[in-house]
């Protein structure tokens, strides 16, 4: 970053890209690269590593190309320097489809109010600010803390989380000191802005604002609207349409119910409006506030419980929330602080009773509570469910509905997609989606079936499959209904969108060390506590190092030796990919909602490769030294290759094992159903005994030597066969491999490979989870 000698009188702009939004003051150079120290990062190839520089000169902007690869280019045309403001689009690396960045000016705000709501005295947070005070003439510091100039209590805040610093030149700054979950400037994140009057500031729930000579803050406490405003989404280029032109108004402390046929785009609509999967056109507002340019700071305002338990089944309830609460919360919160938080959801969903209970002992009502409870951590304003109720009994279906009937009294939003019709009468409202993704039907529940025309839902569910060609959007559009709970009921004023939805995703997540320890613990405690993992875990490396052990003998001969390493590389598989195959499947619910909130996409694999990790290494070594210790390892003079024969073999077992591991782990993210994960193990663990290289010639043999090169077991087999120099021991065709040399370098190789298939692994497994995340977290 290099500092401006001289003060720029450039304007401020909003760098708007594929994966994010950058407010620039022209107080100092962005530099733009793929380099992840690079003020704007693109993750792209054909970027270079410094690839340009956007500099404040004089009045306006200038972007310079860095002498990069593959070029920069502004209207269409590769640049060195070029003078760009306001609606200016660049290319990066291909004038065509190469990363593409947007320059948007931040217009000058009416003094009177909040800049980024439209209509401000029509929503509940800016209707009356919590609190007024003079703008300070000194630094002010914000935070949770009580030593604070300005104290913010609210857990999402940082225990010193941002200063607002006031120039000399009446200006003010505001300045983000590493909080947890950020600071916003008009609902994008920043680590230093200058403030307009009129500008928001977000911190936590709380959003401050220059009015005048003021410093007014206004509080979200829930009570929130969402106007939703023609909202569309189309796939498969434009040719298959999901949402059509949906728009509703939901008021404050509203609990909306939204029902349809299969494929009538309920799903789609719940993407669209928890900003997941951004709507193609159209608007959603956030009491006032476009919710897809203030994603980044709004997404900690919105709960999503997914129709599948975003908990570990064999955590208590109480542990499961608290593990979740250090997740969530910044890592300057003191335990105490988060434990009182868990106490205090816990009573305001009546799981007293319940919460030293592991989950997967509850009833689907309970565990549906906990779900709730979860997502309640943070105190979002709207919170939205899917089919909350599927699978429950009617006595449960009404249960789970009065509790959300609840929480909306409360005071939020709750929104819940469903099948069940058994408890619409205590929702507030009720929207129909037609087959189309058009709305039906916008309105009180009890006058919808008459709307339709039938007395039992069954038969508007059978009218909805069977007339396809009825206009069910355009009856709904004529009628008083439509005028009265929407046309009319609308407050917000319509807010025309031209062009594609660009939202940019979450931030990048702070403290990873610390994601990872609390990842590591919960994870420990899971596994610790299912007994059939922890049995399989035990036994397995006992009963193949038996069998191992009973094909040695007391020494390795011509007619053992094979076997005996053959079946150390059957066991060093099978522990590992066994431990890891399921582990990434089974938790993908829990996996997309915590990333969703913020999760490090490498946090979490890396806490399944440590605990993973550290107990398929034990396990290989039980394995070896139950198949080996004692025996008579016949390795030349006694000695390995460059240490001890059984700690060589060790070290290559223990290596197989962990890059089995790092295999399942793949095959684990690839599939979507836990059920084929077994049949999937036993298909791995025979492709590793046929190309390992003691059943089959696999060297100078084409295609069938270059496919064993991916395979872990290939080079784990060589490098045990190079201990004791196999074909000494077992001369024959298959014992002349090049891999089974005994020679340090034929050893290293071996070993090496082992290594390296397990970075690839891992690689793989991290793109596999990138396309199990929502879109905005894929980046």
């Amino acid at each position: 970053m290099v500092e401006q000698p001289v003060a720029s009188t450039a304007p401020e702009l909003v760098l708007e890209t594929e994966t994010g939004s950058t407010v620039m003051t022209p107080v100092r150079d962005y530099r733009v690269g793929r380099d992840p120290l690079s003020d704007i990062v693109l993750d792209d190839d054909r970027v270079s590593w410094h690839h340009a520089v956007l500099r404040p000169n004089g009045g306006h902007w200038t972007l310079k190309d860095e002498h990069s690869t593959n070029g920069t280019y502004a209207d269409g045309r590769r640049i060195d320097a070029w003078d760009v403001g306001p609606g200016s689009v660049i290319r990066f690396g291909n004038p065509t489809d190469g990363p593409r960045a947007v320059l948007v000016g931040l217009a000058d705000p009416a003094p009177e109010r909040p800049s980024a709501v439209s209509r401000p005295a029509l929503t509940h947070i800016f209707r009356e600010p919590a609190s007024v005070r003079p703008l300070p003439r000194r630094t002010v510091r914000i935070g949770r803390d009580e030593d604070n100039d300005l104290v913010v209590d609210d857990l999402l805040v940082s225990r010193r989380h941002a200063e607002l610093r006031a120039h000399t030149d009446g200006t003010y700054e505001i300045v983000d000191l590493g909080s947890h979950n950020g600071t916003y400037l008009n609902g994008l994140q920043v680590t230093a802005a200058l403030i307009n009057p009129g500008d928001i500031v977000g911190i936590g729930h709380s959003d401050f604002c220059l009015v005048g000579d003021q410093l007014q803050e206004y509080v979200d406490t829930g009570e929130i609207s969402l106007d939703v405003q023609d909202l569309t989404v189309a796939v498969d280029r434009g040719s298959k349409t999901l949402l059509d032109d949906v728009s509703f108004p939901v008021g404050e402390k509203c609990l909306l119910a939204v029902v349809g046929p299969s494929g009538a785009g309920k799903s789609t609509l719940l993407n669209a409006l928890t900003g997941q999967r951004p709507a193609d056109h159209g608007t959603v507002l956030y009491d006032g506030r476009d919710l897809y340019h203030d994603y980044a700071e709004l997404r900690q305002r919105i709960g999503l419980v997914p129709q599948d338990d975003i908990l570990h089944a064999q955590l208590t309830v109480r542990s499961a929330l608290t593990y979740a609460a250090e997740l969530r919360f910044p890592q300057d919160t003191a335990r105490a602080e988060r434990l009182a938080r868990v106490e205090e959801v816990i009573r305001e969903l009546g799981l007293e009773q319940r919460a030293d209970q592991s989950v997967h002992s509850l009833s689907g009502g309970q565990r549906k509570r906990v779900s709730v409870a979860l997502e309640l951590l943070t105190k979002p304003s709207l919170l939205f469910l899917d089919e909350p109720t599927s699978g429950l009994d009617p006595g449960m279906d009404r249960s789970v509905m009065h509790m959300l009937r609840g929480l909306a009294d409360d005071g939020r939003t709750v929104i819940v997609v469903t099948h069940s019709v058994l408890s619409l009468d205590v929702c507030d409202r009720l929207l129909v989606l037609a087959p189309g993704g058009k709305v039906a039907y916008f309105g009180p529940p009890g006058d919808a079936l008459a709307f339709f025309g039938f007395t039992q839902w069954p038969e508007a569910f059978e009218a909805f499959d069977r007339d396809r060609d009825r206009d069910w959007a355009g009856e709904y559009r004529v009628s008083p209904f439509h005028r009265q709970y929407i046309a009319d009921a609308t407050a917000q004023p319509r807010l025309p969108r031209e062009g594609p939805v660009i939202v940019g995703p979450p931030p990048r997540p702070r403290h990873w060390g610390a994601q990872v320890i609390t990842l590591v613990r919960r994870y420990t405690a899971a596994l610790s506590a299912d007994r059939t993992f922890l049995l399989v875990m035990i036994a397995l490396p006992f009963v193949m190092g038996g069998m191992a052990r009973a094909l040695a003998g007391s020494e390795l001969t011509r007619r053992s030796a094979m076997n005996a390493l053959l079946i150390l590389c059957v066991g060093g598989v099978l522990t590992g990919a066994a431990n890891a195959v399921r582990e990434i499947v089974k938790e993908r619910v829990i996996y997309q909602r915590e990333r969703a909130v913020g999760l490090s996409r490498s946090a979490y694999l890396m806490s399944k490769v440590v605990v993973l990790g550290t107990v398929t290494v034990l396990q290989a070594v039980v394995l070896t030294l139950v198949g080996l210790l004692g025996v008579d390892l016949n390795a030349p003079g006694g000695r390995g290759v460059v240490m001890p024969p059984l700690v060589e073999i060790t070290i290559a077992v223990a290596l197989l094992a962990f890059t089995a591991m790092m295999l399942g782990l793949v095959v684990s993210a690839l599939v979507r159903k836990e059920e084929v994960t077994m049949p999937l193990l036993v298909l791995l663990a025979l492709v590793q005994v046929v190309f390992c290289g003691a059943l089959l010639q696999l060297e100078g043999v084409p295609g069938l030597e270059q496919v064993a090169w991916l395979v872990p077991a290939r080079w784990a087999f060589g490098a045990m066969a190079a201990t004791i120099d196999l074909a000494r021991v077992s001369p024959g065709e298959l014992t002349g491999d090049p891999l089974f040399e005994h020679a340090v370098g034929v050893w290293l190789l071996d070993i090496g490979m082992l290594v390296v298939l397990s970075v690839v692994f891992g690689y793989v497994v991290s793109r596999l989870l990138r396309r199990r995340e929502p879109v905005v977290m894929r980046k």
